[in-house]
This record gives structure tokens, sequence and C-alpha cells, in this order.
């Protein structure tokens, strides 16, 4: 089953973040609780972490975007 994953709320008043870099290549096992990507906002850095174990199946952002709270960035097959 695919797991599309969200940007969390990262704070009270953080609405939107900068993608830093992905630490999970497509097509890669990841493991539940892994950090998936870097992100970065006004005040600090935080990672991105996989719900699920599975593959990497898609990137739905790159390095250097701008993404709002709740915007899809990456999904996670689990039946793989």
């Amino acid at each position: 089953m695919n797991h599309t994953v969200r940007l969390p709320r990262l704070g009270d008043t953080v609405d939107d973040v900068v993608v830093l870099e992905w630490l999970v290549a497509e097509g890669a096992s990841v493991a539940a609780d892994e950090p998936v990507l870097r992100v970065e906002t006004s005040k600090v850095e935080a990672e991105v972490v996989s719900p699920v174990s599975g593959v990497l199946r898609s990137q739905l952002v790159a390095a250097e975007d701008e993404v709002q709270t709740g915007a899809p960035l990456f999904v996670v097959d689990d039946t793989a």
C-alpha cells in the first residue's frame, strides 16, 4: 500500500519550509521513523521521517523547493 507523507506542522508559527536535501533516494528501502529529508524553517533545521517501513517510491518535491504545511512530500510503498 502506498503512503503519501505530508509536511507536518513544525511549529506554531511555521507555515512553510525550504527543502534542504533528500537523505533517501527513490527506490531505496526506508525504515519506520527513519529520516527521509531535511527541511529548514526561518528558525531551525528539521528532519521529516517515514511513518512506515518500505520503499521510497516518489520524491514529490525537490531540494530548494518551498513547501507549505500539509503539502505532499514523498510516497512510501510498504508492500515491497
